[in-house]
């Protein structure tokens, strides 16, 4: 038999037939396999019957020495291949570990943490969020202070862009074991110097944190990490009512590392600018989220509220980068609708759909798109964001300057006689290819 057609037939077995057990990198392989043909319903033109039978014979190759002791690890990498061709980046698959952070956050359980969140970039692990009260802030850290090593280790991406020893993955690894984390700090204005975090018992989500900047310091600043969890939204209303108690006169809603989280929740918190309808289709059925005032609503009620029905009518931007995903990108679309000028770098691309999470053999979870997102006109959401100003996040002038460029530029657009908020320019209605990622956890309907 030609050495292609022998592929095919191996792989069209693979698919049809594949027994509980055979190995665990093929009971993996099938589960998930199975499950996107059987559920998906993204933007992905690809075949995904021819899809699956070219990785089928991908994956059996790969087994062949093992047999039926193949591994999860080995199916898994097989996935990954086969979902970045999908051109779909909120399908992805997520091994037991993935999965377990997943809960923690969206389940908000108490876990051993040092109360920071940090991301890997070019020279070490990026601060991008500080828990008020934790042991992290007590020991003196700040938001976008760089970690260049953890525990006598290399941290981040060297100059060549490759990972070093210690990402974010491994900095979460390292605080659940409870032992305190002796890191490397880099700050601007000041010497590399060790430091000692302690960890707590704390909640493994990070809320909205609001500061104050500007020239006159009159410019309300919520960072915003997520909206997986289920009091997202009330948590966001929080906070910007304290800013308007606070006096602020305009508002800066940073999203830059927000990768997404619970539809109804981003929905709700966009409508504190404006009445929000969010309709999605699925496989023979819609649904419509809808929010009013920083609540979800039933749809009937948004649509019948005027503008005028905003808690914030003052000026107002929100930061974006290639970190911000899915809901957070549903959230920048709407504010910007309402008026927002969108300030930083083009968004990752999932905005224009939902993912339910599939429990996996070997105890990760499978994130499969589900639903594509329209607007009340029935016209489709778009993918990704590209700003009306384009600032990206400068990680140099962060750690060697102190400057945040891209909030910088945010403060000049809002002081400017008319924000450009009406240039804003969206992606095509496919999801860009975009693979995992640290920031990837982004969730549709539950």
């Amino acid at each position: 038999m030609p050495t292609s057609r022998r592929a095919r037939a191996l792989a069209l077995a693979f698919l049809t037939s594949l027994p509980a057990g055979a190995s665990p990198a093929t009971d993996l392989f099938g589960a998930a396999t199975r499950a996107v043909q059987q559920q998906y319903y993204g933007w992905s033109t690809v075949d995904r019957t021819q899809l699956g039978e070219k990785y089928a014979a991908v994956l059996a190759e790969k087994c062949a020495p093992q047999g039926d002791a193949c591994d999860y690890a080995t199916g898994r990498a097989v996935l990954n291949d086969m979902f970045s061709e999908l051109g779909d980046a909120h399908t992805n698959i997520r091994d037991a570990e993935g999965a377990e952070r997943l809960a923690e956050v969206s389940q908000n359980r108490a876990v051993n943490r040092t109360g920071v969140r940090v991301v890997r970039v070019a020279g070490g692990l990026l601060v991008v969020s500080v828990m008020p009260g934790s042991p992290a802030e007590q020991a003196g850290l700040r938001r976008f202070d760089l970690l260049t090593g953890v525990n006598g280790q290399a941290a981040g991406k060297d100059v060549g862009g490759q990972n070093l020893p210690v990402g974010s993955n491994e900095f979460i690894r390292l605080e659940r074991a409870g032992a305190p984390l002796n890191v490397t700090l880099r700050r601007a204005g000041q010497p590399d110097h060790p430091l000692t975090l302690p960890t707590a018992r704390l909640q493994a989500r990070d809320e909205p944190n609001l500061t104050w900047t500007g020239p006159d310091g009159k410019t309300a600043l919520i960072d915003y990490p997520s909206f997986l969890a289920s009091d997202s939204a009330a948590l966001f209303l929080k906070s910007v009512a304290q800013a308007q108690a606070g006096g602020a006169a305009a508002l800066v809603v940073d999203l830059r590392y927000n990768g997404g989280g619970s539809l109804q929740q981003c929905v709700a918190a966009a409508s504190i600018f404006g009445p929000v309808v969010y309709k999605t289709r699925e496989q023979g059925l819609s649904y419509t989220y809808a929010g009013l005032r920083g609540e979800p609503v039933f749809p009937f009620l948004a649509r019948a509220a005027g503008p005028g029905w905003a808690l914030w009518r003052g000026p107002l931007a929100v930061l974006v980068g290639p970190n911000t995903a899915s809901c957070a990108e549903v959230f920048a679309y709407y504010a910007h609708r309402a008026g927002a000028v969108v300030v930083g770098e083009k968004t990752r691309g999932v905005g224009n759909s939902g993912v339910v999470f599939e429990p996996m053999p070997d105890g990760g979870v499978l994130s499969v798109t589900i639903l594509r997102a329209y607007s009340e006109a029935d016209e489709p959401l778009p993918a990704a964001i590209t700003p009306d100003v384009a600032a990206p996040t400068d990680v140099s002038a962060l750690t060697a300057q102190g400057r945040d460029t891209t909030l910088e530029a945010a403060l000049t657009a809002l002081r400017a006689p008319a924000a450009p908020a009406a240039g804003l320019r969206m992606g095509s209605g496919q999801t860009d290819a975009g693979g995992g990622g640290d920031a990837s956890l982004s969730v549709g309907r539950r």
